[in-house]
């Protein structure tokens, strides 16, 4: 914890009012007149209410850090801690110093009560780590999010703007270390907590999709895209140099190698993908399979090495390996017969389903149907005669 940074001078308010009306264009008068008012009468939560809108007034940028400083300082333990910290946190934005930025927040840090404002402190302590993050400390940055996550994960009924602070600094780490899966995880986890339209730009919404695509592609344990491309992040991609990953993520969900083949040379556009290729080539192997599986019937999923070779243009080979890889990730469930050249799979991971798909399945079920009615006509007459 930081030591508190030197308490201002108690206010006098009357000389800050005046003080900032000099100061100050006259456009933003009516702000200060208002806090005078509002303070005077000790009415905390419309003076708070007011604070914010000065706060997100762009006029309002010079004079941000010195208004909080001087004047919310003041009555700070006597509004709600939680918009006190939001507060601090859009006033930080505007202090470029590294150290005194920093400074600033671990000041704020040490005023507030983590037992009685936890969310406050989370909030806090995740805007910390991601200033950490941008000033290259990750080991900081790793210490304070740990920090933050162990208030976090007591709590319930958290507001959205604290899930998403944490879970955006998580991510962005995890980017920086350029681990796949946690970033994927945590990434989609921000993205459930904010607005795309009002909290992200245009460009923060294209460079979110474009890094979560490439996450679901490398992420070594991630096979099972639903919830990314069921998520309206995807629509950045439409109509950019980069709708043809969008197409991909889709190629990868269907198991199609033929799709995934008409798009590899593409793959030079993102040079992480053209390095990775072996392994994205076994990955789309595995989806291939998993497909393979959920196509058959329940019954008839007893499939030969060659048949599986065949679905996952593999030489037979190499199908042993590829089986026991979908194993060990818990993609499906069976057995191998070494001898006879067969696997034997009991279930395939449950998975997001494209409109073809689901025809299929449409398919299967009706067959289905069909065969419980030729029973029961069968047994019908032998029903009757018992009864």
């Amino acid at each position: 914890m930081a030591v508190d940074a030197p308490k201002p001078p108690k206010l006098v308010l009357d000389e800050f009012i005046a003080a900032a009306l000099s100061g100050t264009p006259a456009e933003l008068h009516p702000y200060f007149e208002s806090f005078r008012t509002y303070h005077t009468r000790k009415l905390w939560h419309q003076l708070t209410q007011k604070l914010f809108q000065f706060f997100d007034d762009p006029l309002t940028r010079p004079y941000r850090v010195d208004v909080f400083e001087r004047f919310v300082r003041d009555f700070e333990g006597k509004i709600n801690q939680l918009k006190l910290v939001e507060m601090g946190v859009k006033v930080s934005k505007d202090i470029d110093n590294p150290q005194k930025h920093l400074t600033f927040l671990t000041s704020l840090l040490s005023r507030i009560d983590s037992a009685k404002s936890q969310e406050a402190h989370v909030l806090l302590l995740a805007t910390i780590a991601h200033a950490k993050l941008l000033y290259g400390d990750l080991e900081g940055t790793k210490t304070d999010m740990d920090s933050a996550w162990k208030t976090l994960d007591t709590l319930e009924g958290v507001d959205g703007g604290v899930n998403a602070a944490y879970y955006g600094v998580a991510a962005d780490y995890y980017k920086a270390r350029a681990e796949y899966a946690p970033y994927y995880r945590n990434s989609l986890l921000y993205l459930a907590c904010v607005d795309l339209e009002t909290d992200m730009s245009e460009e923060e919404r294209l460079s979110r999709a474009h890094d979560l695509s490439i996450s679901a592609f490398l992420g070594d344990t991630i096979y099972n895209f639903g919830e990314l491309l069921m998520h309206p992040i995807l629509d950045a991609l439409d109509s950019t140099p980069h709708d043809w990953i969008k197409k991909l993520l889709f190629t990868f969900n269907e198991g199609n190698i033929g799709k995934f083949e008409a798009l590899a040379p593409l793959f030079p556009q993102e040079p992480i993908l053209q390095e990775n290729y072996a392994f994205l080539r076994q990955k789309i192997c595995l989806m291939a399979l998993i497909e393979s599986v959920f196509k058959r019937n329940a019954n008839d999923r007893t499939m030969s090495f060659q048949l599986i070779g065949e679905e996952t243009r593999l030489p037979v080979d190499e199908v042993e390996h590829l089986v026991m890889k979908a194993l060990s990730l818990k993609l499906i469930r069976g057995s191998l017969d070494q001898v006879d050249q067969k696997a034997q799979i009991t279930w395939v991971q449950p998975r997001v389903l494209s409109r073809e798909q689901i025809g299929g399945l449409a398919s299967r079920l009706n067959e289905w149907v069909d065969k419980l009615n030729t029973v029961e006509q069968r047994i019908a007459p032998e029903v009757l005669i018992n009864a």
